[in-house]
Order: C-alpha cells, then structure tokens, then sequence
C-alpha cells in the first residue's frame, strides 16, 4: 500500500501485538486513520470526537508510527502537542454477546479515546498499555472511535526518556514521538474472563507459580480454570480447580523436570520455552481460552555472585535504544524487531540492557524465543518535581506489571544516572524517591534483581552499577582490579555511593562504557572516542573490553551501543543496521577471546 502523502512503502503492522496472552479472536486497526493538528487546543471545545457532524481532519496517517516519522506518512518533527486521530470500524457479525475490548498498546503521553462520541477511556503514561470496554457504545451501523493525544515537548519533569524538549536532535537527545506508537486493536470476551496471568516459575522446586486474575468473576463461584502445559510435543502437567475469588494463587509440580545438563532451563544459550494454556470455564462450557508461555529460569545473587540458574553467569550486555530512522521509537516491521535480537547474539551478546525506553512486547517475545537477556528500564524524567514522582510511579508499576511473566527480563532499572533525580548527591527527597523506587519494585516482583540509579550516586540496590567511558585500557585495567578500586573510582566525576551508603558486597558490572564513534555510513555524528578505520575501531575495542574480561571483580558488562541513533555514530552497526565491521571480529571480542 501506498501512503498519499508521501512517496515510500507503509509496513503494516499487523502482528498480533500482545504474544504472551494470545486470543485466537482479534481485529487489528493498525493502518491508515484520519489525522489532525490542534495547536489552538480547541478541540475538546469544538467537540472534535462527534460522530454525527464530523470536523474535517486534514491529514492521513499511518498509525502505529507517531506524526514525527517518516513512516507514519507525515514526517514532521516540529512541536505539535495536541493531535487527534479518527477511523471508523466494524464489529464481526460472529462476536454478537461478546464483550467487546479495545486495546492500546502505547500512547505518549495522556489519551482520551471516545467511541461513537462517548468518553471510552483516559490514561496517562507514554510508554504502557491500556483498554476499555466499549461493548455498551457500539452500534450496529458502524463505529467511530476517535484519539486525542496530548504530549508535554518542553516539560523536562516528564517521563519521556530521550526524546528532546527542543526542536532539533542535539547529544545524547532525539526525536520526540507523540501520539499512537504502539498497535491498536480489539478483541471480544465472554462477560466471565481471564483479565492476566502472572507466572513465576521455581527451578529449585519444579513448578509453577500461577495467580489468575478473572474480570466478571461471578456471585455463584460457578467457574474453573484448566491449566495445560506442553513442552514441544510432550504434555507435561494438567490442572483444573475451582476458583473461589476473582484472584487466585496456584502451584504446579512439572514432573519432567531436572537440572541435569540444566534440563530444560531458559537460558540465552538454551531459550527453552514450555507452552502453556488457560481455560475458563462456566457451568460445564468453556468460555475464555488464552495461549501463553512460560521460561523455567532463575535470576539470584549468591555468596557476591551473580546467578543464573544457581550458576555464576557473566552477562555480556549492549546498550540497546531501540531508535529506528524511519520510524523512531516504532520498529518498522516485526522482522526489523527480530533481526536487532539475531544481530546481537551474532556479535556474542547474551543480553541487552534496553535503555530509557520500554520496548514494544514483540521485541521481548522475539527475547524469549532467541534466548537474549533483558534490562527492563523506563523511560525517565530529566528533572525533579512532585508531579514526576505522582506520573513516574504510576507508569512504573504499569511497566512492571505489563513485562513480570517475561523469562528474558533478568534486571529492573527504574533509574539511570540520576535522571529526575539531579541532586540525589545532596538531596534527601530524590534519595527517598529512589528508596521508594526500589522498594516499590521489590514488593511487585521478588524475583529479579534491582538497580537503584544506573551508573552512579546508588543506595540501596542489589548490583553495583558503574559508567565509565574511559579509552585507555590500563587505566581501566587498574580501575577494576578491586572491588575497592571500583567503587571508590568516580569515572564521571560522580560517587558510586550517596547518602550514607557504601559498598555491602554486591555484583559489580560496568553498565555502560565503549561508546567508540566510527563513522561508515552518511551520518555525521559524535561518540566518546573516535576511530579512523575499520582496524583502528576494532583495536580500539578490545582495549576498553579486555579489561572486563581480566578484572577479577567484574560480573558482567553493558557495551554502548548497538547502532548508530540520528546523531551518536558510536554504535557497533550503522543505523540501518549495518555492521561496521565484521560481525566475527566483533563477537571474538565481545566475548574475550
């Protein structure tokens, strides 16, 4: 299909957008809506999402790719903070006595959404999904939804990750992405459903952890839920129980498991993945049935050392932002998702920490499948204020919530190097703010390790996080020849420590280092060391990796970055994704050979 308002291939999107909790009955409305400025802000008041007597919007655009890429059809990157978007749809003949939901996989940064001119939903939070009912504003003659989307360019107290408050791209900021980025879509379900599922597996003791969340739960306690899960072709457990609230907690022995050889364990190395299937069931008839999966994995801390699966594992990381030239934060196709997880593992990384953006869900399914360990980060405020810690924290536990049955998820980093939280150093608020951070992700999920403040300047955190950009290898070399020497070394000119706290023993990694620039493509750009050639870059590299590989007290590694983004050229492919040098070279290094 082509796009009439620019000359270049529109990608569809049209994968099914949530792989962890797959109903067979979806309708995708992904593609071309109506499409509107609104720098006036009038809008609202001019009742815009009226159906009956419908505002001509002057624009078409290619949703889920916001306004500001090339891919949505528009490409303007200037300040437009209010837009709305509108198509029409129809609702299956077959989903009559249905409830009918509609899904938004993100929206930066508030949406209102109305149906047939009825306010359906508001939510705030750039980077989460959320979805309403709307079964009781349909019409049997055709439907009308309609999006107002609003975004803050200038507020630096915003959540927004790297997306600039100024016009042009400039340093380690880029283009901003307002509005629809993330699929759109709608499913039907039985009034009694599955509303989610979190699963936590336990290695040490064979089984599963399953807590059912159903929406509908009904006066008479009349429902089951069936439990199958398969590994391959093999079934290998079945259970059935009636629940008696609308949230229940279930164990499930897996009798084939062992960890002789590590078994069937998920690792990077062995992505194995156990099929898992929910049913509800009414009255004898099975009225919801959702297709999952699940990692039999562990992530621990013993004895100082970092652990997966009770083994000491070091984990070779790139810092990976998930910027695409044609579509910004939206991957032009689910293949262009799979393809970034395919050229990290051949470049000999076992995982990626995912910075100042929480990835599309496609990307950690394509994770899990391809055995790629994942940093799970927000995208953080720049500056401090209340309204950031009421926005920031609700967006959190969202993000949480939305990734916990993820096996490839190993480490939360809700912080990084003091974004929202400048003063940390000195100020008791921001090291509260932090504190809570970490105790709020604690409380949500037990199971996975958590930074404080990636980088510097942490508190109370489970691994020891360092940046550290230098170039020359002895110095790095003596800088990590101790835990003591780590800690106490303050490579960006910023304590390790704040507030009171010092080192307990934890895991040190150097999560962010490298950033060598080498220019191979027609980007111009900037990094922390340059390159002349393609031998100079690769030497370049092994000076600042070897000394990960030797120090006797680093546990895992975080190099910067996977691809060039808009005006950074330090990555180890172009931002096209071509290699700037070969991919074997590459990996011999990354993994200390």
């Amino acid at each position: 299909m082509k796009n009439t308002e620019a000359n270049h291939t529109v990608y569809p999107r049209a994968e099914y957008p949530r792989p962890q909790f797959v109903r067979k009955a979806w309708q995708c409305l992904n593609g071309e809506w109506e499409f509107q400025f609104d720098d006036a802000g009038v809008g609202e008041k001019e009742y815009w999402y009226q159906t009956e007597k419908r505002v001509p919007f002057s624009h078409k655009i290619n949703v889920p790719f916001a306004f500001q890429s090339k891919l949505s059809g528009i490409g303007d990157p200037s300040f437009h903070d209010v837009v709305w978007y509108r198509r029409s749809f129809e609702v299956p003949a077959d989903w009559k006595n249905k409830r009918i939901i509609l899904h938004f996989g993100a929206v930066d940064y508030i949406a209102k959404v109305w149906v047939n001119g009825q306010l359906a939903a508001v939510h705030e939070g750039g980077h989460t999904p959320f979805q309403a009912d709307i079964t009781s504003l349909l019409r049997e003659d055709g439907n009308t939804v309609v999006v107002r989307a609003e975004d803050f360019s200038r507020d630096v107290t915003l959540p927004r990750g790297k997306q600039y408050w100024r016009e042009k791209s400039e340093s380690i900021f880029y283009t901003r992405t307002t509005g629809i980025w993330q699929s759109v879509w709608l499913e039907p379900v039985s009034p009694a459903h599955l509303r989610k599922v979190m699963i936590t597996p336990d290695i040490d003791r064979n089984e599963i952890r399953i807590r059912t969340f159903v929406e509908g739960y009904p006066a008479s306690g009349d429902l089951k839920v069936q439990v199958t899960v398969t590994f391959g072709n093999d079934r290998i457990a079945e259970d059935q129980y009636s629940l008696r609230s609308s949230e229940q907690l279930r164990a499930i022995g897996l009798g084939d498991f062992t960890d002789h050889g590590q078994g069937r364990l998920w690792s990077p190395e062995h992505p194995n993945l156990y099929d898992v299937e929910f049913r509800l069931i009414q009255g004898g008839e099975v009225v919801d049935e959702v297709q999952s999966y699940f990692g039999m994995r562990k992530v621990s801390i013993e004895d100082g050392k970092l652990c997966l699966n009770n083994r000491p594992y070091f984990q070779r990381l790139v810092l990976d932002q998930g910027y695409f030239p044609e579509g910004i934060l939206t991957a032009p196709t689910d293949e262009a998702l799979k393809r970034d997880v395919e050229l990290t593992k051949e470049m000999g990384f076992n995982g990626v920490r995912k910075h100042q953006k929480t990835e599309d869900p496609r990307f950690l399914y394509w994770c899990d499948r391809l055995g790629l360990l994942v940093w799970g980060e927000a995208a953080n405020a720049y500056e401090y204020s209340e309204e950031y810690v009421r926005r920031f924290t609700r967006e959190w536990q969202e993000i949480v919530e939305r990734d916990y049955n993820h096996p490839s998820i190993v480490t939360w980093v809700p912080l990084n190097e003091s974004w929202g939280v400048p003063n940390v150093q000195i100020d008791v608020r921001q090291q509260q703010h932090g504190l809570a951070m970490y105790h709020l992700t604690k409380s949500l999920d037990d199971t996975r390790p958590v930074v404080y403040n990636d980088g510097w300047e942490h508190m109370t955190t489970d691994l020891v996080t360092i940046h550290d950009y230098e170039s020359r290898q002895e110095v790095l070399e003596q800088r990590y020849q101790t835990a003591e020497s780590a800690v106490e070394a303050m490579p960006a000119n910023r304590r390790i420590f704040v507030g009171g706290a010092s080192y307990q023993g934890q895991p040190i990694l150097v999560s962010e280092f490298g950033g060598i620039a080498f220019k191979k493509s027609e980007w111009d750009g900037w990094g922390y060391s340059g390159a002349e050639n393609e031998e100079d870059f690769l030497f370049r590299l092994k000076a600042v990796v070897d000394p990960m590989f030797s120090s006797p007290v680093i546990q895992g590694y975080c190099y910067t970055q996977l691809t060039d983004v808009e005006q950074e050229i330090n990555g180890l492919l172009t931002y096209d994704r071509e290699p700037k040098a070969p991919l074997e070279a590459i990996r011999s290094i990354m993994m200390g050979r």
